[in-house]
């Protein structure tokens, strides 16, 4: 009989350790009841000190539950309001890699969607002469193969873990139907790609509008912005960056970069090492690069 009831209440949910402490109660109740005691009043009284203990773990969860993440500002999560946001980190599975690792492949036929919760990964691409052009950054709360996603077309990139992320998976269907019954995150989402549409015309223009040494230094600062992490020398840049990835991303050939990263360390306006990238004063390279206040 006790077992068929441990296991009802722990099908309805109750927790294992205020089952056991419901047995001990009973039991504690048998033996006072043998030594005379009134077992009702005991059990009252034990039953207030179990509810009070309950009320204790309770507060004692609250105080020691995680804050409330800050997701960067224009990532998809930090868009959302806090309720649409939840139902959104609850449709996918969660994963966990290392650096290193391509989560997404340009080319491949797939459609489920991306949503980063932790880390920095690279967007790149390959071009018609076989180098890799690095399109974009993405961080914690970015979402990342949308497209593929609601037009069942391939993947038009690549993306590359940089640090240790954890991500959710989330399947096209329960996607579509989130945003169906979440019209503002739909709105969102469409702000979301206009803004990146935005961010790729710019880029255009900064290639037909700009000489290699303004544009290496927008880029940097750009960068600083989204992603710097600020020391005692300056911003530094949290992404390991290849020349060739800086080249890419900045619409120039390799030479040109190298010549404008001498300069621009010549200027006093960066310091560089492998594949690392400190701005002493970042107003002052915003100013080099033209690059519009904040």
């Amino acid at each position: 009989m006790r077992t068929a009831v441990i296991d009802l209440l722990l099908t309805v949910g109750v927790e294992p350790l205020t089952i056991l402490a419901l047995l001990v109660v009973q039991v504690a109740a048998a033996a006072m009841a043998r030594l005379g005691a009134s077992r009702s009043e005991w059990i009252r009284l034990r039953f207030d000190d179990l509810r009070r203990w309950r009320r204790v773990r309770v507060s004692m969860r609250r105080e020691h539950a995680q804050p409330a993440v800050e997701w960067p500002y224009g990532t998809f999560l930090q868009r959302l309001t806090p309720a649409v946001r939840a139902a959104l980190l609850d449709l996918g599975v969660r994963r966990r890699v290392p650096a290193g690792q391509i989560v997404i492949h340009e080319g491949v036929r797939e459609s489920h969607l991306i949503l980063l919760e932790e880390g920095l990964t690279k967007v790149t691409a390959i071009l018609p002469d076989g180098r890799t052009a690095l399109l974009a950054l993405r961080v914690g709360g970015d979402l990342v193969g949308e497209m593929s996603a609601l037009n069942d077309r391939p993947r038009s990139a690549t993306i590359t873990t940089c640090g240790p992320t954890r991500y959710s998976v989330i399947a096209p269907d329960r996607f579509k139907n989130f945003l169906t019954r979440h019209p503002d995150a739909a709105l969102e989402l469409a702000a979301m790609v206009s803004d990146r549409l935005r961010w790729s015309n710019r880029r255009r223009i900064d290639f037909t509008s700009y000489p290699v040494k303004l544009r290496v230094a927008r880029v940097i600062a750009e960068l600083c912005r989204s992603h710097g992490r600020q020391d005692r020398h300056g911003v530094v840049i949290d992404v390991r960056l290849t020349q060739p990835e800086l080249a890419t991303i900045c619409g120039a050939a390799e030479t040109s970069v190298q010549k404008a990263l001498r300069e621009l360390r010549s200027d006093g306006l960066v310091e560089t090492d492998y594949r690392r990238i400190t701005v002493p004063d970042l107003e002052a390279l915003a100013r080099c690069g033209e690059v519009e206040p904040e």
